[in-house]
């Protein structure tokens, strides 16, 4: 069952801007040393911290809380790639305690993500699904 749906739109060039203000110290209030890396190695590195910033919007809505509120700030929300390359995210501190308190009795989250970017915008969508234990 869909326990929460998020959707965000952001704008590159926003996001280009906060990285020539304020470099090192926008990415390190946002995003993961992960995060970080993989932006770095990327020719593209607005639009990639701006997918990243729309996922991590996205999954504060689908979590009911927004960033940062009741407990859930940036870095507690990364994106992060299953083997075959399809993003995900993986929730800690605050966003994982409010996904726990989502979740029914007996049911595990399963957490679906998709972002795209088409110049000056990025968006992304989070799907979060409470799953039965042991039919995922």
């Amino acid at each position: 069952m869909i326990i929460g749906i998020g959707n965000d739109l952001c704008n590159i060039e926003r996001i280009a801007r906060s990285l020539d203000r304020f470099g090192e110290r926008f990415e390190q209030r946002c995003f993961t040393e992960g995060e970080i890396r993989k932006a770095r190695k990327r020719m593209r590195t607005a639009e990639t911290y701006a997918k990243r910033f729309a996922a991590k919007e996205a999954c504060a809505k689908a979590l009911g809380t927004g960033v940062p509120r009741r407990g859930v700030h940036w870095k507690h929300i990364e994106v992060v790639n299953l083997r075959s390359g399809q993003p995900t995210l993986r929730l800690t501190a605050g966003a994982a305690v409010r996904l726990a308190e989502m979740l029914p009795p007996k049911h595990i989250a399963q957490i679906h993500l998709t972002m795209t970017d088409d110049f000056p915008w990025a968006e992304a969508q989070v799907i979060i699904e409470a799953m039965p234990e042991g039919n995922h």
